[in-house]
C-alpha cells in the first residue's frame, strides 16, 4: 500500500507550475552546490590541515565525517518539524546554518572549533537533503519531476568539483580559513532565492505529525541504505584520490583533471540516467551504474588509469543517482513523504558518517591510500543486496 501509493502520485499533475516552482528548484539547486563546495574543503585542504592541526587519515576522516554527524540525530527531528511548521521555515533554517557553519569555520583556531562549525553546517545540510527531493515532488511531476530531480542532484557533485579548483588556490593566496569562508556564499544566495521564490504548492499536503506506514518505512529504510553504499563510494573517490596520486608521484594537474572528470560529468549523467530509466527500467539504469561505480573504486589503486577511471565513474557510475533518490522518495505517499525522506537521510546520515573514518582507518592500517579505496569498493557493493530487498518488496506489495 506505501510504495504503491507513492508511485501512484509521480503521474498526478501539477496544476498551476509557475516561475516560483523554478525558483524553488535553483534555490534548492543552489544550496545542494554549497553542501558539495563546504564538504569537499576538508580534503582538498588535507596538507594545510595537516600541518595546522597534525591530521593523519582517520583525523581527516573525522572532519569530513562530522559535517555528517549531525544528520544521525537531526533528520527525523527536522522530518516532524517540517510536516507540522512546513517545509520553509525548516528550510530557511537550514540554509542559513550552512551560512553560519561556513563563517565559523573559517574563523576557527582549534581542531574542536572547526569540527564544531562543520557540524553546524552540516546541521543545516540535514534540513536540505530531507526535504530538497519532497519539496520538488510537491511542484513537479513525471518527466518534469526527474529532470528536476536530476538538476538539483547534479549540482552536488559540480559544487565539489568547483572546490576541488578553488580550495587550493584560494588558501594559498589567503590561507585555509578563506577557503571556509568561501562557502558561505552559495548557502547565503540559496537562503534569497527560496525567501523571494517560495509559495506553497496547490498539491502540498495538509501538515501533520504522523508516520509513515510500517511497509512505507521498510522501503525508505531500504531505498536509504542503497543511496548510502553508493554515494559513501564516491566520497571514499573524491576524499583519497588527492592523496593516492600524490602517493603515486602524479602530477597535480592529472589529481585537478581526474576529480573535475569525476563530478562536472554528473549533472549530464544523473539526467542522461533519468531519460534511459524511463525507457529501459530503474532496475537495468541502477544495475549498470553501480557495478561500474564500485570497478572504479575498486581498480583506482590496481590500475594505472585514472583519468579514465574518473571519466567512467563520473558519467556512467554516475547515472543511477536520480533513481536511487527518484525510487526513495515515491516509496511514502505524499503527506508521510517528510518523515519518509527523514528516515532515508538517517539511514544515509549514520553510514555516511562512520564511511570516511572506516576508509581512513584502513589507509591507516594499509600504510596507503589504497587501503581506504578497498574499504570503500567493499562497502558500496552492499548496495546490491539493499536494491534487490526494496525492489522485491515493492513488487510483492503491488500484487497485494
Amino acid at each position: 500500500m506505501g510504495c504503491s501509493g507513492g508511485m501512484q502520485s509521480a503521474t498526478l499533475t501539477r496544476p498551476g507550475l509557475d516561475w516560483r516552482a523554478w525558483g524553488v528548484l535553483v534555490a534548492v539547486s543552489t544550496a545542494r552546490f554549497a553542501f558539495g563546495y563546504q564538504l569537499q574543503t576538508v580534503a582538498s585542504l588535507r596538507p594545510d590541515l595537516a600541518q595546522a592541526f597534525g591530521l593523519d587519515f582517520a583525523g581527516l576522516g573525522s572532519l569530513v565525517g562530522a559535517y555528517m554527524l549531525p544528520g544521525i540525530a537531526a533528520a527525523l527531528l527536522l522530518g516532524f518539524a517540517a510536516q507540522r511548521f512546513g517545509d520553509r521555515a525548516v528550510l530557511a533554517c537550514g540554509f542559513l546554518l550552512m551560512t553560519l557553519g561556513s563563517l565559523g569555520a573559517g574563523a576557527a583556531d582549534s581542531f574542536a572549533a572547526l569540527a564544531a562549525s562543520r557540524a553546524l553546517a552540516g546541521t543545516g545540510a540535514v534540513a536540505l537533503t530531507v526535504l530538497q527531493s519532497k519539496v520538488l515532488a510537491d511542484r513537479f511531476a513525471g518527466g518534469l519531476f526527474m529532470i528536476a530531480l536530476g538538476v538539483m542532484l547534479g549540482l552536488f557533485p559540480i559544487g565539489i568539483g568547483t572546490g576541488q579548483l578553488a580550495h587550493a588556490p584560494v588558501a594559498a593566496a589567503f590561507g585555509w580559513h578563506a577557503a571556509f569562508l568561501a562557502g558561505a556564499a552559495p548557502a547565503a544566495l540559496s537562503l534569497v532565492l527560496l525567501l523571494v521564490s517560495w509559495r506553497d504548492s496547490a498539491s502540498a499536503p495538509p501538515r501533520s505529525m504522523s508516520w509513515p506506514s510500517r511497509d512505507e518505512c521498510k522501503q525508505v529504510i531500504l531505498a536509504g541504505l542503497v543511496w548510502t553504499f553508493y554515494t559513501g563510494g564516491f566520497i571514499t573517490f573524491l576524499t583519497y584520490t588527492p592523496s593516492l596520486l600524490a602517493e603515486y608521484g602524479e602530477p597535480r594537474w592529472v589529481t585537478n583533471l581526474v576529480m573535475n572528470l569525476a563530478t562536472w560529468g554528473n549533472l549530464p549523467a544523473i539526467l542522461f540516467g533519468g531519460a534511459v530509466a524511463a525507457k529501459f527500467g530503474n532496475h537495468r539504469v541502477f544495475i549498470v551504474g553501480m557495478v561500474l561505480a564500485v570497478a572504479c573504486v575498486a581498480a583506482m589503486p590496481l590500475l594505472d588509469w585514472p583519468l579514465l577511471l574518473g571519466a567512467v565513474y563520473g558519467t556512467i557510475g554516475a547515472m543511477h543517482g536520480t533513481v536511487i533518490v527518484g525510487t526513495g522518495t515515491l516509496s511514502a505517499r505524499p503527506q508521510y513523504r517528510a518523515v519518509g525522506m527523514a528516515l532515508f537521510y538517517t539511514v544515509y546520515y549514520v553510514g555516511s558518517s562512520v564511511f570516511p573514518a572506516i576508509c581512513g582507518r584502513a589507509a591507516d592500517l594499509a600504510g596507503d591510500p589504497a587501503g581506504a579505496f578497498y574499504c570503500g569498493a567493499a562497502l558500496s557493493a552492499f548496495a546490491f543486496p539493499a536494491w534487490w530487498l526494496h525492489r522485491r518488496r515493492a513488487a510483492r506489495l503491488a500484487a497485494a
